[in-house]
């Protein structure tokens, strides 16, 4: 298993986590909420990676949690980037801002013909769920190794257990 904490409380992430200039929500409005959207600015993600994170809330089965592969592929926002998407494997149990879920990488068909990673991650809080999705041109595994690092960090998990928590 995964597990990224952090320390409860909110402070908002700012726009300069570690290299993630936060740039504005691509996706048009669908039945959630808009979310919050990154890119990594260093060499060390291993080419452009972009993360994109949102609670839905009420969206997630409040005895089971995020319980299989088949609800990240649901969930995770993976067809707001592409409706051709496929998963590379299995997907792991992980926790997120201590919230329990699941990672899953993907192979993505962008419009333009090229492919892309990419790596959803789901994890529950109750009754909701948090989704988060990276995306980038580099190997599956420095995607989510980029995403990771993001997530675990101290901004980024205040934040996502904030939002959780309706703040």
């Amino acid at each position: 298993m995964l597990m990224l904490t952090g320390i409860a409380g909110f402070q908002p992430a700012r726009s300069d986590v570690e290299g993630w200039p936060e740039i504005a929500w691509p996706f048009p409005r669908d039945g959630w909420p808009a979310g919050r959207a990154f890119r990594c600015v260093m060499e060390a993600c291993g080419g452009e990676v972009e993360v994109y994170v949102r609670p839905k809330a009420g969206f997630c089965n409040c005895d089971t949690g995020v319980a299989d592969d088949e609800e990240v592929d649901r969930v995770a926002d993976l067809d707001l980037i592409s409706e051709r998407f496929a998963p590379l494997e299995p997907g792991q149990a992980i926790r997120v801002a201590d919230m329990p879920g699941r990672i899953r990488t993907y192979d993505l068909g962008m419009a333009d013909g090229s492919r892309h990673s990419a790596v959803g991650i789901a994890v529950s809080h109750r009754c909701d769920v948090l989704v988060a999705v990276a995306q980038g041109t580099g190997a599956a595994s420095d995607v989510q190794r980029a995403a990771l690092a993001f997530l675990g960090s101290g901004e980024m998990t205040r934040w996502m257990t904030a939002a959780m928590n309706g703040g």
